[in-house]
């Protein structure tokens, strides 16, 4: 049985094939439009998922899509009439799409797909909570919170077996997600994007509440009761009825306007970042303790956009009871095509649940011959290694050397992180790196720090780790201290504040990096590795082999490493 989910017309459009009950591929829509955060209807990713299985629509038993349109609508109806006229520009604006896309979805999906079988919506915050049904948990306690779904902004539930009950939560216009991201928009940082530096920059401010003025300030701002419960006040917020953000109430609170993109990032910014964290972290562990206690389940579950907040995280075992985490590779409204398949098939048709979501490399895979037949009907100049040992041992003396390493192996990642498929790879014990990743590489602010890979049995001697070690672990979702005997030997992966959001590597997922990295570990001392995407800013993760050959030829990247070849980029500057 063949069922596939999709999440379009937000952002993070996305495709995901289950084949009885087993997710085989999944893939965003931006990796084949090269268009970050791409919200158009999924056709590149649908075809990729049909195609990895040689089906059509037509094998298809089920379509699930990840909202129910109809709703979302009627909360932007209420929202207009509650907020009119203020509302009126961004409701005439919006009309047209909601008109012409989002309410004829079902029509789409039968027009582009030439598909006759049944379609089924399903909440978008149930679709979040499904994810639970490809966690490792047989029962947990279950909590999602991003910007806004239809009109939920955050949920808990339980899920036992194949039955997911979401029994609390809370609604438009009061969203933590949307809290966070009118202080992103404040800060400078594009919204539905950005977030993540507003995170990575709270490190730089002060991280004391009761000295923080900024974070005395938007506290008040925001009704909080013992449960996590909370009501903001929305005089200081314009979000519910454009799409400008913030308020000029907001600006005045904060002393000032909004900073503009590149402009000095000063102390009063980093101070500000490091309020709306604190913030968000003591309401986000309110919930959870709550849940905990309401529950009494060891095991948890988290979903939603907002949960790529990676530090907050990362302090769940040391804030909550919870004893284990789940966390998957995308939580985003990408991974809600993963949430709304997986519910159709076993909590809509109550088929047992099959194994859990142990790996993120689901996208596009391609054969040393495909990339070859690239290098060649392009001129490329390149190596072939002989065997898989001299490729190991030429990336490990490249990386001694200081060398920066595009690394293109095997099926693509899922998910907003690259977790060793589509990565730049670098030594992470050069004081240097961090700067000339970000100069030469990634083209983006000097404040934002890079994340580490490690094996997992090594993970415990470096970092800062529960143990047994969340299984979250492996997709990049949780920020862990560095021990502080090692941070003068991974000054390029260690954050200002002594953090870093760690990967950790089980050798049956990605084995030619895990023995890459045993090897550097052999040559340096140090088994880690620097593990950033490969792209660079504003540009979605590479897809193709001819996406990473231009990100290399567009950067400043000393080699790639694509399947069994090495390209070596001043080798081919002549002819790019």
């Amino acid at each position: 049985m063949y069922i596939l989910g999709i999440s379009c017309y937000y952002h993070d459009a996305a495709a995901t094939l289950l084949k009885d009950g087993v997710v085989i591929a999944a893939a965003e829509e931006e990796r084949f439009t090269r268009k970050k955060h791409d919200n158009a209807f999924p056709l590149n990713a649908i075809r990729f998922c049909l195609a990895r299985e040689g089906i059509t629509a037509k094998d298809l038993a089920f379509i699930g899509f990840y909202e129910k349109p109809l709703v979302k609508f009627e909360r932007l109806l209420f929202s207009c009439l509650e907020t009119f006229p203020q509302s009126f520009i961004a409701f005439i604006s919006a009309l047209p799409s909601w008109l012409t896309e989002k309410l004829r979805i079902q029509k789409t999906i039968r027009k582009k797909l030439k598909y006759k079988g049944d379609i089924i919506f399903i909440p978008h915050h149930l679709a979040h909570a499904a994810q639970f049904l490809v966690s490792p948990f047989e029962r947990a306690a279950v909590v999602t919170v991003d910007g806004v779904g239809e009109w939920t902004t955050t949920a808990w539930g339980i899920g036992v077996g194949t039955n997911i009950s979401l029994k609390k939560e809370i609604r438009f216009p009061h969203s933590l997600g949307l809290l966070y991201s009118t202080i992103t928009a404040y800060l400078g940082f594009s919204v539905n994007d950005a977030e993540y530096k507003v995170m990575g920059l709270s490190a730089y401010g002060n991280t004391d509440p009761a000295t923080n003025e900024y974070y005395q300030k938007l506290r008040r701002l925001i009704d909080v009761k013992s449960d996590g419960s909370f009501r903001l006040d929305m005089s200081y917020f314009s979000y519910h009825y454009t799409d400008r953000m913030p308020s000029k109430k907001l600006q005045q609170l904060l002393g000032g306007s909004t900073r503009l993109q590149d402009t000095e990032i000063t102390k009063r910014h980093q101070d500000i970042a490091a309020a709306v964290q604190l913030l968000y972290e003591d309401i986000f562990f309110k919930i959870l303790q709550h849940v905990q206690k309401s529950t009494g389940e060891e095991n948890l579950v988290l979903s939603g956009g907002t949960i790529q907040n990676s530090v907050a995280n990362g302090k769940v075992f040391q804030q909550t009871q919870f004893k284990n985490v789940w966390v998957s590779s995308n939580v985003t409204d990408g991974g809600t095509s993963l949430g709304v398949a997986s519910y159709i098939y076993h909590s809509v048709l109550n088929n047992p649940r099959q194994q859990a979501l142990a790996t993120a490399f689901l996208g596009p895979a391609f054969s040393s011959d495909a990339v070859q037949l690239f290098l060649d009907n392009h001129h490329i100049s390149y190596t072939t290694f002989q065997d898989r040992q001299q490729l190991i041992d030429a990336a490990v003396t490249l990386l001694l050397d200081n060398q920066v390493v595009g690394w293109f192996q095997g099926a693509m990642e899922f998910g907003p992180r690259a977790l060793g498929a589509r990565s730049i790879l670098a030594n992470p014990t050069n004081p240097a790196m961090q700067e000339v990743l970000n100069k030469k590489v990634k083209h983006r602010e000097a404040f934002r720090p890079f994340a580490p890979v490690v094996c997992t049995e090594d993970a415990a001697t470096y970092f800062d780790v529960p143990m047994p070690l969340p299984a979250a672990a492996d997709f990049m979702t949780m920020v862990f201290p560095v021990r502080s005997e090692w941070r003068q030997r991974l000054p390029a992966i260690t954050h200002v504040d002594g953090s870093a959001r760690v990967q950790t590597l089980q050798r049956q997922h990605q084995p030619l990096l895990y023995d890459v990295i045993k090897a550097f570990g052999v040559a340096s001392g140090v088994p880690v590795l620097i593990n950033t995407s490969f792209n660079v800013r504003g540009e979605p993760i590479v897809c193709t082999p001819e996406d990473a050959y231009r990100c290399l030829m567009g950067t400043e990247i000393d080699f790639l490493v694509m399947e069994n070849f090495l390209i070596k980029r001043s080798d081919n500057l002549l002819h790019s």
